[in-house]
């Protein structure tokens, strides 16, 4: 069942429906969200709240982007590694073990 959970962003207050398990990522989500905007906010006067909004979102997802990006590789070398042992096993082993 959803609840309304109240989240600050850029001083304005949002009511969001979530799942009572799901509230405290998204009072995180919504802090760093706010942090993101207020960063932004102060460091480009001028700019209006809808270019700010944009610019947030795409550094989000771009840190999105790369931290899966490094997940994928860390994966990959993993694996990599893992076939290695197993291949330097597999020969280390004799014949009626494998």
């Amino acid at each position: 069942m959803s609840e309304p959970v109240s989240v600050r962003i850029l001083d304005r207050e949002y009511l969001i429906a979530c799942k009572p398990e799901e509230r405290s990522g998204l009072i995180a989500a919504a802090a760093y969200l706010d942090g993101k905007l207020r960063e932004l906010r102060d460091s480009h006067r001028g700019g209006g709240l809808e270019r700010i909004a944009v610019l947030a979102g795409l550094n989000i997802a771009h840190e999105l982007l790369d931290i899966q990006q490094r997940e994928a590789e860390s994966s990959q070398h993993l694996a990599q590694h893992l076939q290695a042992i197993k291949t330097k096993l597999a020969a280390g082993l004799p014949t009626s073990l494998q």
